[in-house]
């Protein structure tokens, strides 16, 4: 499993359970600030549907990979931050996507947007829930599973340049407990290696 901090991972999982996810965001949840971007989603009506439905490479809706902290907490899209290992903050989204996904920073820097609710997916279809053989016939040649470098811990990860999607098992169930992507420095790193504090 991916190496989050037990408190991070504790809540999220506690979130994933106590809330129920929706597909399209509610009535009251607020719009994204002007001058900020969201994913769109193709015409008939399916605009607020897609607002969180994809996860990738890139990041999610406004929370792209390479994004600024300040900038993002400036515009309203940061709900909350938490301090992790190795000069990593934690941090959480607004809006439609909050909830669902969480936030790694490093020097300030958007690296990584992680997830273990359905929605999102993976541009390909992929997401939390599925197992390492359904993601092996979704990728075929473009992913591998893995063993993290204590030999105790199994993902299947698919590279794309220098940034990765990562699917980590889940604790208490067979399955993909927790999907993650953005570079591979960062999240490769932190399943292989584990927290370096």
């Amino acid at each position: 499993m991916n190496r989050l901090s037990s408190t991070v991972l504790t809540g999220l999982l506690a979130l994933a359970a106590a809330v129920p996810v929706t597909v399209a965001a509610p009535a009251s949840a607020a719009a994204p600030p002007a001058g900020t971007t969201a994913d769109r989603a193709p015409m008939g009506g399916r605009a607020a549907v897609a607002a969180v439905e994809v996860l990738g490479v890139h990041g999610a809706g406004p929370y792209r990979i390479g994004a600024r902290l300040d900038r993002l907490t400036a515009a309203g899209l940061i709900d909350w931050t938490a301090p992790g290992c190795a000069g990593v903050v934690d941090a959480g989204a607004t809006g439609a996507w909050a909830g669902v996904i969480i936030l790694a920073f490093r020097d300030g820097r958007l690296v990584s947007v992680g997830t273990a609710t359905v929605p999102p997916r993976s541009p390909a279809g992929a997401s939390v829930g599925m197992s390492f053989a359904e993601l092996e016939r979704i990728y075929g040649r473009r992913g591998a599973l893995i063993r993290n470098d204590a030999g105790d811990a199994e993902a299947y990860l698919v590279r794309f340049g220098s940034r990765v999607e990562l699917f980590t098992g889940h604790p208490i169930r067979p399955g993909v407990g927790w999907y993650e992507a953005g570079l591979a420095s960062h999240v490769e790193r932190a399943f292989r290696q584990g927290p370096s504090c």
